[in-house]
């Protein structure tokens, strides 16, 4: 904390430099305008950052009040299971906490190569490369295979980490709408058949929790001469018959080129891959920024993520538990009278509308002791805020017919079912 002196003091500075910047450009200037958290904490309806104090995956303790966890990733409900701790304690006894230094020089060891191996096999690709986070995998592949002379196909409703890979690649960007086949094969059409072309979808859209029609943008693919790439951040673990993403789930894994995936999902760490022709990823490997100037995993990370890859092929009873909560959830949404558009998936939105009413219905949620993810513009289009609810496999009957129930009483009273 800082004494009284010392906050007196920056006070003044701060009051000086802004009276000199008053006559000149500041970068700070759109920083003093932004009120839009200021206005939402003044409501007591501020969503984010929460101060969670203890979880064990479905119950989290904010404030000393326990929450279900609606809000998570943990789609096979992995983080807490007692392999994938154990085998994180051996590595981090083993190879120590860290790795202090980039995986092109001093920072890969064994478990690095021997996980990129199991991943490669388990999507069905030659080799996969291991990167630090999801968000340089997208960046660093998309950067690494275009530039200014190409050109890269996308969907409007691609994470964010494949819309900075584009717009830090400068390749030419063109957006189609949201799983609209139609759109997408009217600009290949129309795109200069001598620019090299690469199509990038999500498997499942993050925040609608949808499919991509990735059999109808294989064959555009092959019609329109284009490399094809998919996220599956959100697929692995949840589509395809042994939970190995949305190509193995349409039975067009071969004829994808680079299938992306991510360890904070499913896999329950951290961290993400890519893969596809042995070329290809040794390429990346060799030019990406975001690997080769990134500190490596640490061991105890990559011996956790490849203990849960592990259970996902030997458990599918937790695959098919997953399903069986999701349908429950989706169909009692339903029936309260919510609209969840157009998921098909464990990631079920439930949408509000307004900004405000979305932060209104996420509180008399969240004080119930049901834990949800608010989701407003920009992020979604203007007058479409929505409440992300995901579910896990170890979620319990007892929890979700709670979740219904308090759907229901919050809903009625904020008039919006």
């Amino acid at each position: 904390m800082l004494s009284d002196l010392t906050k007196i003091a920056r006070q003044k500075m701060r009051a000086k430099r802004k009276e000199m910047y008053g006559k000149h450009p500041d970068v700070y200037t759109k920083i003093y305008k932004f009120t839009r958290t200021d206005t939402v904490r003044a409501f007591g309806y501020y969503p984010y950052y929460p101060k969670i104090e203890n979880s064990d995956a479905t119950e989290v303790t904010i404030d000393g009040k326990q929450k279900i966890m609606l809000g998570s990733n943990n789609y096979v409900g992995l983080t807490n299971h007692p392999k994938v701790i154990e085998a994180g304690i051996e590595a981090l006894k083993k190879y120590g906490s860290g790795l202090t230094g980039s995986r092109l020089l001093n920072g890969n060891i064994i478990l690095h190569d021997q996980l990129e191996e199991k991943l490669a096999e388990f999507v069905g690709m030659e080799s996969a490369l291991v990167f630090s986070t999801g968000m340089g995998v997208n960046v660093g592949t998309i950067v690494t295979l275009c530039g200014k002379d190409d050109m890269v196909f996308s969907d409007q409703y691609n994470h964010a980490s494949i819309v900075d890979g584009i717009r830090f690649s400068g390749a030419q960007k063109n957006v189609y709408k949201h799983n609209d086949m139609k759109d997408l094969e009217e600009k290949l059409k129309n795109a200069n058949p001598k620019t090299p072309r690469l199509i990038v979808t999500d498997g499942i859209f993050s925040m609608e929790g949808d499919i991509a029609k990735l059999d109808e943008i294989v064959a555009l693919s092959k019609k329109y001469p284009s490399r094809l790439m998919v996220d599956d951040a959100h697929s692995l673990g949840v589509l395809g018959p042994n939970g190995n993403g949305t190509a193995a789930h349409f039975g067009v894994t071969p004829d994808v080129d680079l299938i992306m995936g991510t360890f904070s999902k499913s896999l329950g760490c951290v961290g993400g891959f890519i893969s596809g022709e042995q070329k290809v990823i040794e390429y990346i490997k060799h030019h990406s920024r975001s690997i080769i100037f990134t500190a490596s995993l640490p061991p105890s990370n990559v011996a956790s993520v490849m203990a849960a890859l592990e259970i996902i092929k030997s458990e599918p009873e937790r695959r098919e538990q997953l399903w069986k909560n999701t349908e429950f959830m989706r169909e009692g949404l339903k029936s309260l009278g919510y609209d969840t558009g157009e998921s098909n998936t464990p990631v079920i939105p439930v949408l509000i509308g307004k900004d405000l009413k979305t932060f209104q219905v996420w509180k008399g949620l969240m004080d119930a002791g049901v834990y949800t993810n608010p989701v407003i513009s920009p992020a979604t289009p203007p007058g479409r805020g929505l409440l992300r609810t995901s579910y896990m496999a170890t979620h319990t009957s007892e929890q979700l017919e709670y979740c219904l129930e308090m759907f229901e009483k919050v809903g009625k009273k904020a008039k919006v079912i």
